[in-house]
């Protein structure tokens, strides 16, 4: 509950963002909640451990700052098909897991915090254009952290509702709105679209869900099957990219609940937890439709405001992570910069140059001359 009420609306605004209709984000909400249900049900089942999928958040946020491909929406589904075929090839050529290893985790935390600037100011953008539709949201999420940090996102999103609802939106939607429904695209090959959402979408999510995953699962003493959530994700994405199934991946923070001692005393009991997670994945799921109709009769910027408050503290972490080595601080400001800059070349958007800004910035620090005895 807590990791799929506290960034749908990333997921949401990240699809509509590259091009898909109401019709199509609500499709990719509910594929993506069967895809990692189904799979955090099979791989806790079959290994006995509490290990969990979920959607990439981070590459949601990737999305939601990425500039609308030329070849519209279709072109943002091929780029999905290759990240999908990415993890297939990382699961079956090893190197490939290793090599993405040896991204400076500093470069990736600072493409992720400058992509995610963009929307953690969104806020109180929209505090500034329409006070009355955002304060209350803002002012939940607040009272939340105080509180219940763990439910400030979701108490946010209930404010929202209570917004929209007293806007009088919801009176014009009929029982059709609410029925899931799976929208089909056909994907379309766009190179540049390749490189500015499916290279980025791939390594973001290698970088911070599942080699993270595989950390705090190995924290409470297991061994993720790495290899197998990757084949699981490359296939499930490929075959449903069209639907908007644009990535799956091991959890990282959310999986802590599933494998910690709150899911119980016993580490080999633990795995039921998995299980459950799974099961109310897929149920939620079911409620995707519904929740996409009811964010887009909000009134402008409370959507934005649910989102943004969602992405602050992953934007405060992957902040603090990009700076904290001195010797690569100059690199991972010049790849923050960047990626926020929304900077674009040749169709290729600013998530994959501020990585290439970065890698050059301290290939040249690396091998800077240093001074000369006299």
């Amino acid at each position: 509950m807590v990791g799929w009420t506290s960034s749908f609306a990333v997921v949401l605004t990240g699809l509509r963002q590259v091009g898909a209709s109401e019709a199509e984000a609500a499709s990719g909400l509910l594929v993506v909640s069967v895809l990692m249900g189904l799979g955090s049900l099979l791989f806790s089942w079959r290994t006995r451990m509490p290990v969990t999928l979920a959607w990439s958040t981070p590459g949601a946020a990737l999305l939601a700052g990425a500039a609308r491909p030329d070849g519209g929406y279709a072109a943002a589904v091929g780029a999905f098909v290759v990240a999908a075929l990415l993890y297939l090839l990382t699961a079956l050529v090893r190197p490939l897991g290793h090599w993405v290893q040896q991204i400076p985790a500093s470069l990736a935390n600072a493409m992720l915090a400058g992509v995610l600037l963009t929307l953690c100011v969104e806020p109180f953008r929209a505090l500034a254009a329409d006070w009355t539709a955002v304060a209350p949201v803002l002012a939940t999420w607040l009272v939340l952290t105080w509180l219940a940090p763990r439910y400030a996102t979701p108490a946010a999103f209930v404010a929202a509702v209570v917004v929209i609802t007293a806007t009088g939106a919801l009176g014009e939607l009929g029982a059709r709105d609410l029925v899931p429904q799976v929208t089909w695209t056909t994907p379309h090959a766009d190179l540049a679209a390749a490189v500015a959402i499916g290279l980025p979408l791939y390594l973001v999510t290698m970088t911070s869900q599942n080699i993270p995953g595989v950390a705090v699962l190995a924290s409470f003493g297991y061994r993720a099957p790495l290899r197998g959530v990757l084949a699981y994700a490359g296939l499930t994405g490929a075959a449903t990219a069209g639907a908007g199934g644009y990535s799956v991946n091991l959890a990282a923070i959310s999986a802590a609940l599933s494998a910690g001692p709150p899911a119980g005393p016993d580490p080999q009991r633990r795995w039921v937890a998995g299980v459950s997670n799974g099961v109310t994945a897929v149920v939620l799921g079911v409620a995707a439709s519904a929740v996409a109709t009811v964010a887009v009769a909000a009134p402008e910027g409370v959507l934005e405001t649910v989102a943004g408050v969602a992405l602050l503290g992953t934007f405060g972490a992957s902040a603090a992570a990009a700076l904290a080595d001195p010797d690569q601080r100059e690199a991972a400001a010049v790849t923050f910069v960047v990626a926020a800059s929304g900077f674009a070349l040749g169709g290729v958007g600013a998530a994959f140059w501020s990585l290439v800004a970065g890698g050059l910035v301290l290939a040249v620090t690396r091998f800077r001359p240093g001074p000369r005895s006299a």
